[in-house]
């Protein structure tokens, strides 16, 4: 603001200047046309405008010439007696007497601005009004851009303000932290990625702590049982039998479960699971997790049926680690259908073959159905393992989701209260 003042300033000045010149070449051509009137002719003229303030001062600027354009009052670059060039005669004011042009009168610009006859005072009272207009716009323009930047800078770095308090905040632990989105411009897109990510920390530092908890519970209660028997046997409260001997065993074997499982999860976090790949048979696939737990299905009442689809594309698995994975959800199915039917299908579609598995059991609750494949999550609150299998650790469905995704495909669960739970692994299909 303060250079457009200044500009503004030396604008006026020059624009007045000129204003002022060209008022001031009309007056000096009536006086010369007055002059030769008086004279008839141009002899003189100098001395006449010399003794003439203020025409005196264009002694110095002014340059006149007769009617065929032969200097009478020159200067040192146009000198008398010079025919005074084509171009400024062009730009000359013609002086006329009784309507014929006697001469012509040539006004030297003044390139440094000078005023060349001191204006009156009305006049210079209206070029200092002039900037005085000029700089207090200016003055308004700087207060209004200063009130309005302040006011835009708040509106931007309130955002980062906001941003900023809730890093801090979370680098002090509290990591349950939201800000507010106030735009759709790349700072509501960060706003936006950082609630995201607060919300994503705490579910992770939630899921730990519950983690944590639950391994704690699932290694205390085996842990106690046995340390009950064996300080039976050591003290001989308790006498060695058979019975005694299984439900030990059983409690060793849920440890084993539980620290592999632990183990392939580990590797899972890691990416580390390896894989002895080979092409398979997807109706393989499903026949033999069938074959595995018919006896247990008949022995329940359950019927267990297989719907494979004729020519199916190879897949590239592992067939133990895949077989795990059928293995957990046929498990899984046979615990929650006490009655009814459990159906195991392969399907191909959209260039990907489709390993199904859906019973007719209880089905799972829509609070918990987003959970399912949590580590340590049961449905059943009380955390009672499954009576027909002491090996279970609640892990099974998390490591059929990270072995699944192991081989590159996905895992899903679609279930309804009362009428059954489906769950779908996607795997991609060998090009042929």
């Amino acid at each position: 603001m303060i250079v457009f003042g200044v500009v503004i300033g030396q604008r006026a000045q020059v624009e007045f200047n000129r204003f002022l010149s060209s008022r001031d070449e009309t007056v000096l051509a009536n006086a010369l046309s007055d002059y030769y009137s008086t004279h008839n002719g141009w002899s003189g003229v100098r001395d006449t405008l010399a003794s003439t303030p203020p025409l005196s001062f264009y002694i110095r600027s002014a340059i006149v010439s007769d009617s065929r354009h032969v200097i009478v009052l020159g200067n040192q670059q146009y000198p008398m007696g010079s025919v005074l060039p084509a171009a400024q005669v062009a730009a000359s004011v013609p002086i006329q007497v009784q309507g014929q042009t006697v001469g012509f009168l040539y006004a030297v610009p003044f390139s440094s601005g000078v005023v060349p006859v001191r204006p009156a005072p009305s006049q210079e009272s209206f070029y200092v009004r002039i900037l005085q207009a000029a700089a207090l716009s200016a003055a308004a323009g700087a207060v209004t851009a200063l009130i309005l930047s302040i006011l835009l800078a708040s509106q931007l770095t309130r955002p980062v303000r906001e941003l900023t308090a809730a890093t801090q905040a979370m680098a002090a632990g509290q990591l349950h932290q939201q800000v507010k989105v106030r735009s759709h411009d790349e700072i509501g897109e960060l706003a936006r990625s950082f609630n995201t990510m607060s919300s994503d920390l705490t579910r992770a530092s939630q899921t730990r702590k519950q983690m944590t908890a639950d391994l704690a519970h699932d290694l205390r209660t085996p842990l106690t049982i046995l340390r009950g028997y064996t300080e039976g046997l050591k003290d001989g409260r308790l006498q060695g039998s058979l019975k005694l001997y299984e439900v030990m065993y059983s409690e060793v074997e849920h440890l084993q479960h539980l620290v592999e499982d632990l183990r392939t999860l580990s590797l899972a976090d890691a990416g580390e699971i390896r894989l002895n790949r080979r092409s398979v048979d997807p109706s393989a696939v499903v026949e033999r997790a069938a074959l595995a737990y018919f006896d247990q299905a008949e022995r329940r009442g359950v019927t267990l049926r297989v719907e494979a689809s004729e020519k199916l594309p190879s897949i590239q698995a592992d067939t133990d680690r895949l077989a795990q994975v059928m293995n957990n959800l046929v498990s899984n199915a046979l615990h929650y259908t006490p009655q009814g039917e459990i159906v195991l299908s392969a399907y191909e579609k959209e260039h990907s073959v489709y390993l199904e598995v859906r019973d007719t059991g209880t089905g799972i609750a829509p609070d918990d159905l987003p959970y399912v494949f949590d580590r340590f999550y049961r449905t059943d609150k009380s955390r009672q393992r499954f009576p027909d299998d002491p090996g279970s650790t609640g892990l099974g469905l998390a490591i059929a989701k990270a072995l699944v995704e192991a081989h590159g495909g996905t895992i899903t669960v679609q279930s309804k209260m009362g009428q059954g739970t489906s769950f779908t692994v996607r795997l991609p299909a060998v090009e042929t």
